[in-house]
């Protein structure tokens, strides 16, 4: 059943690649549907047992999170071996690592479930959690801080590279036995100690684990935060020290009234907000995000190709998308260099925006047109999408509901809005028209497109048919055109030769 993970030149091939992950709080297996360079998710169940219950004064693994866990583990390889999975990779941290009974404890999941537990130290936990950041953010600068339920690991991360990792018990789980007085003297003695090994500037904070997401939830709902979505969330440290200051004297039932949150992960808030009153101070970051992705997605980095390392993680999951669910698989790349040349001046992450709308044009084509607007647009800010902002969410899914309806018909709540500038609610409205004219021009024919020129010359915005091009043109064509001259601020004008 497990296999170690593969070389490099074969890892792209992979059709599904599966991870289990034994923490300290959680067992969870992930399913990612091929080792893609944005991460696909097949399956993904956690139950949470907490193995690393009481280990600090016991030294052992907790005994009935154990039991637990070997029927969780049981089940899910039962539950690859009905997927087929070519790759199921098995991981334990920081409870079974420090468990005097860890090693039974791997043997026994050997035993019964054919699973063979690669426990990884401390330092490679942080370097895992750091690679799945990366996946997020290729060229990430700053500080991961990645918390369990028993230990809490950092890395430094510039530029796609991993610089130093360190590791500490700053955990909810392992701070559980001590006094309140003792709780704060560890967490400020190891704080101190982790800056001291950890000097420097630190740009951004990004925060990986449960306890943290639960943190961020709370602030997304203190806040009325309108887009409901923890990945990428971006907040600022005084806001987060705020939250993590209050959470700390709250109770379960307030945790509840903000939040669907699991009550076994919001009972950890209180101890890992006092960790997090503690770290913003400490390292004093520029700006925090929050990151969903963490080491199990540093295990499927792992396992990527260099070449699937290079790409970009946005274009590549709306390749895949589009791929899925498209009429036309590969028109998208043909109406974005139709349209390039009308935003060349554009900064290089708005025509990355608007290279991924171009992908995800089509993807929703099945559903009633009255509806398609608002759909595009939760497609859009909800998908599971790595390498893009909140922002970026708003702008593109804006992009996608003018695709289909102009105008405010295709807004979406105002509260949503607000996370763009006028500049950009205007740039999304005709990027969308320009995708609608695209799109219905040639009855997505890429070939139709390079015999149909459009450009902006002298004041006007010319549309040139050519070819049996020249048969395509009409009443509606001449419509879409003027809408998007109109946006331009130019003259329409249609040719043909």
């Amino acid at each position: 059943m497990n296999e170690l993970a593969p070389e490099p030149s074969t890892a792209i091939d992979l059709s599904r690649v599966g991870v289990v992950d034994v923490g300290s709080n959680s067992v969870r297996l992930v399913v990612f549907d091929g080792a893609a360079r944005s991460p696909a998710y097949f399956f993904n169940e956690k139950v949470l047992c907490g193995l690393g219950r009481g280990i600090a004064s016991t030294g052992r693994l907790h005994p009935e999170g154990r039991q637990q866990a070997v029927a969780t583990i049981r089940r899910f390889t039962t539950l690859a071996e009905r997927m087929e999975l070519t790759t199921l990779i098995g991981v334990a941290t920081a409870a079974v690592r420090e468990a005097e009974d860890g090693p039974d404890f791997v043997a026994e999941i050997a035993r019964e479930t054919g699973l063979e537990l690669r426990v990884v130290e401390g330092l490679e936990e942080a370097r895992l959690a750091a690679q799945g950041v990366l996946v997020g953010w290729p060229d990430a600068v700053g500080l991961t801080v990645d918390i369990g339920g028993a230990s809490m690991e950092l890395a430094r991360i510039h530029g796609g590279r991993i610089g130093t990792c360190l590791t500490s018990k700053l955990a909810p789980l392992s701070l559980a036995d001590l006094t309140d007085k003792e709780v704060d003297r560890t967490i400020a003695d190891t704080l101190s100690d982790l800056r001291d090994r950890m000097p420097g500037k630190v740009e951004e904070m990004f925060l990986v684990g449960g306890s943290w997401r639960a943190i961020a939830a709370l602030h997304m709902a203190r806040h009325e935060y309108p887009l409901h979505v923890l990945h990428a969330y971006e907040t600022t440290p005084e806001e987060m020290l705020e939250t993590a200051e209050w959470a700390v004297e709250q109770d379960l039932d307030t945790f509840k009234s903000l939040t669907t949150t699991s009550d076994a992960r919001l009972a950890l808030v209180p101890m890992a907000a006092r960790v997090l009153r503690g770290l913003i101070p400490a390292f004093a970051p520029e700006r925090i995000a929050i990151s969903s992705y963490g080491l199990r997605e540093g295990v499927l980095y792992e396992v990527m190709s260099e070449a699937a390392r290079r790409l970009d993680p946005l274009i590549e999951a709306c390749r895949h998308m589009e791929l899925a669910a498209a009429r036309f698989p590969g028109f998208g790349e043909a109406l974005y260099e139709w349209i390039d040349p009308l935003f060349d001046d554009l900064e290089p992450h708005h025509r990355r925006l608007i290279h991924a709308a171009c992908l995800l044009h089509d993807i929703n084509w099945r559903t009633h047109p009255d509806f398609r607007p608002a759909v595009s647009f939760e497609a859009a800010t909800r998908a599971n999408l790595g390498g893009i902002t909140h922002r970026g969410r708003v702008f593109l899914g804006l992009v996608l509901s003018h695709r289909y309806k102009s105008g405010r018909r295709a807004r979406p709540d105002e509260a949503l809005l607000a996370l763009l500038n006028q500049e950009e609610v205007t740039l999304a409205e005709t990027v969308g028209r320009a995708l609608r004219l695209g799109a219905m021009l040639t009855g997505a024919s890429a070939q139709g497109l390079r015999e149909a020129r459009i450009a902006r010359e002298d004041g006007k915005l010319v549309l040139e048919l050519a070819g049996e091009m020249t048969a395509l043109g009409g009443e509606v064509v001449e419509k879409r055109l003027a809408k998007l001259a109109t946006s331009l601020e130019l003259e329409p004008e249609m040719r043909s030769s």
